[in-house]
């Protein structure tokens, strides 16, 4: 592990230069501390090797019996928000990359495949509310499951019961729920529509 991080310094060095890595790397060392703050904080709960968590990100586990799993060299970014409730079991792969303004909800399971790509502003939840019936219990619990190799775009919504394999790519803005086969581009069909407003001409459709 230790060989791997001065190779990385080195390689980060020659493309960036000397001042720009070690100020990078100063940051990558606060979020590695502040990783181990939270695993200090919830020591019954959280099991993880290496990872960072940056400025504003917080991790909040509502229940003893809740657990989350972190791989080696996970990097969360800033502001990211990870909830935790009930029996829930979040698990997050190796090298998985968690981006600016992310939110996981969970309270049953998700589960992040290792080299998994997250863009900003996604939102993963493995719940809905049950607001149809008065009952006790105001959720309806189901699963996230996220293979490996995974690149979800920006302003991404993963709702509850979808499973997405490995390999592949969400499309920016999307809305999934379901099964997502491996190998494959993921979007929501779109059309956008310009009206004029001083003449009569037609409407203009078109795919996005």
């Amino acid at each position: 592990m230790l060989k791997k991080i001065v190779m990385t310094l080195i390689t980060e060095s020659k493309k960036r230069g000397f001042m720009i890595t070690i100020l990078m790397n100063l940051s990558h060392l606060v979020g590695i501390m502040r990783g181990i703050l939270y695993k200090a904080l919830y020591f019954r709960n959280i099991k993880s090797s290496i990872y960072s968590l940056q400025a504003k990100s917080k991790i909040e586990v509502f229940n003893k019996r809740a657990k989350i799993n972190i791989g080696k060299f996970v990097f969360i970014r800033k502001n990211a928000s990870i909830r935790i409730d009930y029996d829930g079991v979040l698990t997050i792969g190796k090298n998985v990359f968690i981006n600016d303004n992310c939110t996981i909800n969970c309270v049953n399971r998700i589960t992040i495949g290792k080299n998994t790509k997250i863009a900003p502003n996604v939102c993963i939840n493995d719940h809905d509310h049950n607001y149809k019936k008065n009952t006790t219990d105001h959720l309806i619990r189901g699963e996230v499951t996220i293979g490996d190799n995974v690149w979800i775009g920006s302003n991404v919504v993963i709702l509850r019961n979808t499973h997405i394999g490995d390999n592949v790519v969400v499309a920016a803005g999307s809305v999934v729920k379901g099964i997502i086969p491996p190998n494959t581009i993921f979007m929501n069909k779109r059309e956008t529509e310009t009206r004029p407003y001083k003449s009569e001409d037609k409407i203009v459709q078109f795919s996005v």
